[in-house]
């Protein structure tokens, strides 16, 4: 199965309902062979599609399939033992998993390291660089880190209270209005019920808050003014140490498919200079792509790559820019 690299002009609750369907299909047992191909065709038409069978796989862990391990299930331990390759496997039988040779697991890594934490109401969960992973808490929400990130969990009878300390994550919120789930950014508050929004907080950049479905409110605590509210295909961005929040605008779906391409392993650029890949590409991996030629950091770029080869990346820019690279230890430079 070829690793999908296309959006579909599905909706992510189209796909996740998807995902729910297939995974409940999967937990009754054996496909038919005829099932098996339309489930590699569903996994192959939109990138999307992976990911939210794996959130929907980490739901039922959580859950059910946690009880059945008995009392002496340890979470912590099996996550410690457990990569999202050996989840995955565990989500298949072994004669499915025969016959489907691997694909499948190959087309979810594409690049990133994925892990998996279960189980959750409270707690520190971080990734390295060039990782992800899939926290499922216990009220049903799911969590996905990108790399380089730490988030602080802490659940209360009347609060889902979730601190990014760094990094971006995405959160798919499960609805109660009873407990609302709140994100916290620095001095920036992110206030949902039931919805699927990212946060991103990186060092000596504003907080930016992408809502991919339903509506958010976000807030400076500290400030006695209205939140701003973002609804689905919206952004808004809030500067640290600064009273104000820009007002949320809608942003075009290709433009949200970009920037939640990391859930695939995937930096997606549109116009973004060479310098800015660079600095997005540092993010990922400890290997510095550095650009010699001030003129060659101001081209703007376009294209899908893999999120944790800056040196596949700055070679394939070298040859559409008419650049050349030079690959040293730990590092790759470009220059004309």
């Amino acid at each position: 199965m070829a690793v999908p690299t296309a959006y579909s002009n599905k909706t992510a609750r189209q796909i996740d309902a998807e995902a729910a369907q297939w995974a409940a299909r999967m937990d009754r047992g054996l496909l038919e062979p005829d099932q098996e191909k339309q489930f590699l065709a569903w996994l192959g038409e939109d990138v999307r599609c992976m990911g939210a069978y794996g959130r929907m796989r980490a739901i039922a862990l959580s859950s059910e399939r946690a009880r059945a391990l008995g009392p002496d299930f340890d979470p912590a331990a099996f996550e410690s033992q457990t990569g999202f390759g050996a989840m995955f496997r565990a989500a298949l039988p072994r004669r499915r998993l025969l016959q489907l040779g691997g694909a499948i697991a190959a087309a979810a890594l594409v690049g990133v390291t994925g892990t998996w934490q279960v189980l959750s109401h409270r707690g520190r969960f971080a990734t390295g660089k060039g990782e992800t992973k899939v926290v499922a808490l216990k009220d049903g929400s799911v969590v996905t880190l990108n790399t380089a990130s730490e988030i602080q969990v802490n659940y209360t009878e009347t609060m889902r209270s979730v601190e990014l300390v760094q990094g971006e994550a995405l959160f798919d919120v499960a609805k109660n209005k009873a407990r609302p789930f709140v994100v916290s950014a620095g001095d920036t508050n992110v206030r949902a019920v039931g919805t699927s929004f990212t946060v991103r907080r990186l060092d000596a950049a504003p907080v930016q808050v992408l809502v991919r479905e339903g509506v958010v409110e976000v807030s400076k605590p500290a400030i006695d003014s209205a939140p701003v509210r973002v609804s689905a295909n919206s952004m808004a961005v809030a500067q640290d140490d600064s009273d104000s929040i820009i007002a949320a605008k809608p942003i075009p779906p290709a433009q949200l498919h970009r920037q939640l391409a990391w859930q695939t392993g995937q930096i997606a650029f549109e116009g973004e200079t060479l310098a800015q890949a660079a600095a997005e590409f540092a993010r990922y991996s400890d290997t510095k792509i550095i650009i010699e030629d001030q003129a060659l950091a101001r081209e703007e770029i376009a294209g899908l790559f893999k999120a944790t080869d800056p040196v596949g990346f700055a070679q394939t820019i070298a040859l559409s820019l008419n650049a050349h690279a030079r690959i040293g230890e730990g590092e790759v430079r470009l220059a004309r």
